[in-house]
């Protein structure tokens, strides 16, 4: 399952938002991915996230796969949308 995102925060996913986006999937079993630019990260990974510098405009993908996928990707969408981080695609 994937779900693909436009960042709209101004700094693009710095520190801030990428800590909480990975502490929010961190409490799932899914494995959980991140794409950006045609590079790939595990969301679950501060360091793989920030590695990636996706920046304000960006279109990220998001995958998860695993018993609790959708449930993850809910949280994430709740969490992008709400925390003004970006919009669903």
């Amino acid at each position: 399952m994937n779900k693909t995102f436009k960042i709209t925060v101004l700094e693009g996913l710095h520190a801030r938002p990428a800590t909480l986006l990975v502490t929010t999937v961190s409490a799932f079993e899914s494995e959980v991915s991140i794409t950006y630019n045609k590079k790939s990260a595990n969301l679950k990974s501060i360091l793989g996230v920030l590695s990636l510098a996706v920046s304000p405009g960006s279109i990220i993908e998001i995958a998860a796969e695993g018993s609790d996928a959708s449930e993850l990707l809910n949280k994430v969408t709740e969490v992008i949308t709400s925390q003004g981080i970006g919009e669903e695609c």
